[in-house]
């Protein structure tokens, strides 16, 4: 089965009913989204794409993004969206090593779009879905064999972007896996805020939504406002990120906004980051519904396990494996012992590799088709798996293991704190020191000193920071996944 199917299926079934409500308020209908697809296929074969050509979409959330990346899979192209608010050299990078055959900039939605689109010589075209600019980037360098649907670019924790190849069936299964896992139905409404130049919001968003035949309500940019009045107006499943959800409960607490149980909200869930306690509790608190968590990558198609939790669970694991997954716990990784180590994976998930690049290819899926994630986990009595964070940022200090999210959740605990993101940095010693970045709202009234004194009742001596920087924000990805390999430069006149 190919992804556009999803697609073709609900125009002929349900051809009036809403795919899309669009960033600007205009709605697509299935048939005019595989009349959109259909027609845009035409016009990427007529530009001289062949099967296995890459075609770059420059973009942030819209209708035109969905219809493109199914017309690729038409004509058997391969989609790279990315998103619009890379810079200059970050887009130079990624055309360099995708060598796309085209260039589609989708400066409707975007004026970053249209002023990449402006510095590479793109011109305006207009057709059935709008107005848009289109460069032709390189000559036609097809990789007619492999059946890749779309390749996306990762950010990387070292900031170095790789060209991950989800395949056909990859992105089929994780359509069809997500839509019933969340119980996805003609009568949903799905939040899409998250950027579908990014895994989470390509799988669980647009794959999910389009198999369903479900509507999606496009933000090309995350704001909580809109995410609030888009729940108080007929959203029924919200997928996010943590930072979302903090961000939107910081906003209704300054509206004197407590709760919002009760609305047509049904399914909200969690991912990219792991879980507090206490946090969850808030959640679930404001929501009024089970918060249900997540785990996976772009190298997995998103998905690995997610929870069935009750409302109210005190569970924070991501849950068991999805059907058809497995994972198991490697303890011969960096900082594994007693259960612990890092989780590996393996089935109809797993990429087909990082594009012209099989050493690192070969660095992370094994000779049995294991993929190793570079998390440390495990895994308990009944079976589901506990993200203890990346291997790379385990903290060793004075020879004993400290795992950033626990130092997280301990700073998240505190009323006055929305986020936090904990490093370690190597010290003259050869040991480490852990450093805690805050994020508080503009107006909120605490000190260092005050957060020092809160994390020494729930930390061991040797978790505490040595350091902690306060912010209005942590540099993050469009996802809103915090981009920690950033902290060091982006506060480095704040740290001793």
């Amino acid at each position: 089965m190919k992804i556009h199917e999803f697609l073709e299926s609900q125009a002929s079934a349900r051809s009036d009913a809403i795919a899309i409500q669009d960033w600007d308020g205009t709605t697509w209908s299935f048939a005019k989204e595989w009349d959109v697809a259909q027609k845009g296929a035409e016009f990427l074969s007529l530009a001289g794409v062949q099967r296995g050509d890459r075609v770059l979409m420059v973009t942030e959330n819209c209708a035109m993004l969905c219809a493109f990346i199914f017309s690729c899979s038409l004509i058997g192209a391969w989609a790279v969206p990315v998103n619009a608010r890379q810079t200059a050299a970050e887009l130079e990078r990624i055309i360099n090593h995708a060598t796309p055959r085209l260039g589609l900039f989708m400066s409707e939605v975007s004026p970053d779009a249209k002023a990449h689109g402006t510095r590479l010589n793109a011109r305006d075209v207009a057709g059935a879905w709008g107005n848009l600019m289109v460069s032709e980037l390189g000559p036609s360098d097809p990789v007619p064999d492999a059946d890749v649907a779309v390749m996306l670019f990762t950010t990387g924790t070292t900031g170095t972007p790789k060209g991950v190849m989800l395949t056909q069936s990859n992105l089929v299964y994780a359509g069809k896996t997500s839509a019933h896992t969340r119980g996805m139905t003609v009568a949903d409404t799905v939040y899409g805020a998250l950027p579908m130049t990014h895994v989470f919001g390509l799988a669980s968003m647009l794959m999910a939504s389009t198999f369903a035949g479900a509507t999606i309500r496009l933000e090309a940019r995350f704001t909580a406002a809109k995410l609030y009045d888009a729940l108080t107006s007929g959203v029924t499943i919200l997928p996010a990120v943590p930072q979302m959800h903090a961000l939107l409960m910081q906003y209704t607490a300054e509206q004197g906004i407590e709760s919002i149980a009760g609305g047509p909200l049904r399914y909200v869930s969690s991912g990219a980051a792991p879980l507090d306690p206490v946090w969850k509790r808030k959640a679930e608190a404001f929501y009024g519904i089970a918060l249900q968590n997540g785990y996976g990558m772009t190298e997995t198609s998103a998905g690995v396990c997610t929870t069935k939790s009750e409302f109210g669970d005190p569970d924070i694991s991501v849950g068991p494996p999805l059907a058809g997954v497995e994972i198991k716990i490697d303890e011969t990784a960096e900082g594994g012992g007693n259960g612990i180590g890092e989780v590996l994976t393996r089935g109809p998930h797993i990429m087909l590799g990082y594009f012209r690049n099989p050493e690192a290819t070969a660095q992370v899926i094994d000779s049995d088709g294991w993929m190793h994630t570079g998390d440390l986990g495990k895994i308990d009595e009944k079976g589901l798996l506990h993200i203890l964070g990346r291997s790379k940022e385990l903290i060793i200090r004075g020879g004993f293991n400290i795992y950033p999210p626990e130092v997280e959740a301990a700073f998240n605990d505190h009323p006055a704190v929305v986020q936090s993101a904990v490093i370690g940095r190597r010290t003259a010693t050869g040991d480490e020191e852990v450093l805690a970045f805050v994020q508080i709202p503009d107006d909120a009234v605490v000190t260092v000193k005050e957060l020092r004194t809160f994390v020494a009742d729930r930390l061991s001596a040797y978790k505490r920071p040595g350091q902690i920087v306060l912010t209005q924000t942590l540099p993050a990805a469009p996802t809103g996944k915090l981009l920690k390999h950033k902290l060091l430069d982006t506060f480095a006149s704040q740290i001793n």
